[in-house]
């Protein structure tokens, strides 16, 4: 292709004087193969250097190495028909090379963007903690062929996300040889299913995972599911939160259960001496159902979609601080929300052994109540705090 042959130029150029940095395409003519764009970079294996392209697909990346003129063929092939933008980085310039959408070519030269060059180790790519197995076909995330489906792919992020948090927060928490944990309001386990197996398979930890549901028809699909994946330690049970009765566990979690059910699950928690709490709470409406009808004083107040907000905000406080009060290390941060809800914030609770300042907590939670004029929170009900 001629187009490219000043882009060639300068490639052979910066591999034969070592000047060579990267070169990157992007601007994907389609978007529909889910290809968002390509980075290429030297690599060294067994003595010999190649070029290694690392292909950023929306779920997954993946990486393919190839010799000089190899690549030079695949950026033939690609170019103006998958990628209308490529640059090549050297330590000397980098050069722009750009297709039209009629197939009109420019190029520019520009100041090197790098004084100095990467190092040429081979690393592999980061490597997802939900391995593409057969339960996540099973519950339809991936094709036969172990491709994560398009529409799935939000669910696939959340899931490495999900993971990613319960790896981070299991390394500080005291638990047990076998690790016990129950899922509360666990729907059609897309969660509880990545975890056990990355547990199990992946940490080799011995763990028991019960999940809890109301709905009989997914019960019984993850008790199916979980035979045909032979995961021996995980089992569903058809049981509301409220009437779930715990003994000692180590792991609680209940994401996106609905208003007081979070109130309940937590509940459940605290007097279990979980070691380690995560919930991810939804549908707030206690405190708001009783101010229905009451002018607030806040201006703030006055607008709904604000007022929802903010009650938000205050149920989730108060969670916090009876976490506190009951000896746990409270924390609040932002996870990705799954398709049925917006709600994105998780409240997690680690079991701690400093003795809380009950006195203080109580404090707290008072003035909060009494600042919105909040008779009683659900959660101190249950617990009777």
């Amino acid at each position: 292709m001629n187009d490219l042959a000043p882009f060639f130029e300068r490639l052979d150029k910066s591999f034969e004087d070592d000047s060579f940095v990267k070169i990157t395409l992007s601007k994907p003519a389609y978007k529909s193969d889910g290809l968002h764009n390509i980075y290429i970079r030297l690599v060294t294996i067994k003595g010999e250097r190649v070029f290694s392209l690392t292909y950023h697909y929306q779920t997954n990346d993946q990486v393919k190495n190839h010799t000089l003129e190899e690549t030079k063929a695949i950026l033939t092939e690609l170019l103006n028909q998958k990628f209308k933008v490529g640059i090549l980085f050297t330590l000397k310039e980098d050069f722009t090379i750009q297709f039209s959408k009629k197939g009109k070519v420019t190029t520019r030269e520009t100041y090197a963007s790098f004084k100095n060059k990467p190092p040429e180790d081979h690393d592999q790519p980061k490597k997802k903690r939900a391995e593409l197995g057969k339960y996540l076909n099973l519950l339809g995330i991936t094709d036969a062929a172990g491709n994560v489906i398009p529409k799935m792919a939000d669910k696939f992020k959340q899931i490495n996300k999900y993971l990613e948090i319960i790896e981070n927060l299991m390394k500080n928490a005291d638990l047990s040889k076998t690790i016990n944990i129950v899922d509360m309001g666990s729907g059609k386990g897309y969660l509880t299913f990545a975890l056990y197996d990355y547990l199990t398979n992946q940490r080799k930890r011995e763990v028991t995972v019960v999940g809890i549901e109301q709905r009989q028809e997914l019960v019984d699909f993850c008790n199916e599911t979980a035979k045909a994946c032979n995961f021996d330690g995980l089992k569903f049970e058809n049981k509301a939160i409220e009437a779930v009765k715990l003994k000692k566990i180590d792991i609680l979690i209940a994401l996106h259960a609905c208003d007081t059910a979070t109130d309940d699950a937590l509940g459940k928690a605290i007097e279990a001496k979980a070691n380690l709490i995560i919930t991810a709470p939804c549908c707030h409406k206690q405190i708001r159902q009783q101010l229905k009808g009451e002018m607030p004083a806040n201006p703030i107040l006055k607008f709904g979609i604000f007022k929802e907000r903010q009650y938000e905000m205050v149920t989730d406080t108060i969670r916090a601080l009876i976490l506190e009060k009951n000896q746990y290390q409270a924390k609040v941060f932002e996870f990705i929300s799954n398709e049925h809800t917006r709600k994105n914030v998780m409240l997690v609770g680690q079991k701690s052994n400093k003795k809380p300042d009950t006195k203080s907590i109580e404090e707290k939670i008072e003035a909060i109540k009494k600042e919105y004029n909040i008779e009683y929170h659900y959660l101190e009900k249950i617990l009777d705090v």
